[in-house]
């Protein structure tokens, strides 16, 4: 699939592609130099506006959609650490026999999700990680079966089961903020409209019998890009524009310090 290729193959092919379109309707347009009027001329330069303007919307919602789910992605991880953190914070207040595990199990829990961002896009080990997560929930949250069957009226009990609630829900947003992206069917879309757009700017080219070269070339190139870019964002398993894991790192941080 085109989403799944690398950030600098899929730019020399869009570039090669948008390359291909702009000789193609150039010569598309020299041959019809000699039997074109001004009319068909209007025409042309008529319906390359249109198309052009229906590129810069495409691209202009294409953007929107890939930054949202971003800025989602981003707030998702930032939830994340502070459900943790709470929860952590709150099973301090639990018995002794509930309290210690626990320490060690969030250390661990935090320790699985930097490694579920660190597993790219290998999906054995993303299950893997999964399933490991999954399993340290359980333990914790059997920790708190024991505190409240030990003291069903125990408000830091309490206190832990509504934090370890937000902590599980919280799994599978992080989760499903991964899996949401733009469909890849409005990117070939993308690259289908970019490549009949600089086809009709290289048409009306030929029918003037200039060429161009530099401005067309250098148009392709930035549409080439920016596409790339729209894509770079939108893939978070891949890419250089990656959403920071720095709250929970400080969260690490907080919770390995010695207690003061």
């Amino acid at each position: 699939m085109l989403v799944e290729i690398e950030l600098l193959p899929l730019l020399l092919m869009a570039i090669a592609g948008f390359l291909v379109s702009l000789e193609a309707g150039f010569r598309l347009g020299q041959r019809r130099l000699a039997r074109s009027d001004d009319r068909e001329k209007s025409h042309t330069n008529a319906l390359q506006g249109a198309t052009l303007g229906l590129l810069a919307l495409l691209l202009g919602f294409t953007f929107a959609m890939a930054v949202s789910r971003y800025d989602n992605r981003k707030s998702v991880i930032l939830e994340q650490a502070n459900a943790i953190g709470t929860a952590e914070l709150r099973s301090r207040l639990l018995p002794a026999a509930q309290a210690e595990p626990a320490a060690k199990l969030f250390l661990e829990y935090i320790s699985t999700w930097l490694d579920y961002r660190a597993a790219g896009i290998d999906a054995a080990k993303l299950q893997a990680i999964e399933v490991r997560a999954a399993g340290i929930e359980a333990k914790l949250w059997n920790l708190a079966r024991e505190a409240t069957t030990a003291d069903a009226h125990s408000l830091p009990a309490g206190l832990f089961v509504s934090a370890m609630n937000d902590v599980i829900d919280l799994h599978e947003k992080r989760r499903r903020s991964i899996l949401d992206q733009v469909p890849a069917v409005v990117f070939y879309l993308l690259f289908a409209v970019s490549a009949f757009a600089l086809g009709q700017i290289a048409y009306s080219s030929g029918l003037t019998g200039h060429r161009h070269p530099i401005a067309n070339v250098l148009f392709a190139g930035i549409i080439a890009l920016v596409l790339v870019i729209i894509m770079d964002i939108d893939r978070p398993r891949r890419g250089l524009i990656q959403v920071s894991q720095d709250s929970m790192l400080r969260l690490q941080e907080t919770l390995q310090a010695p207690a003061q």
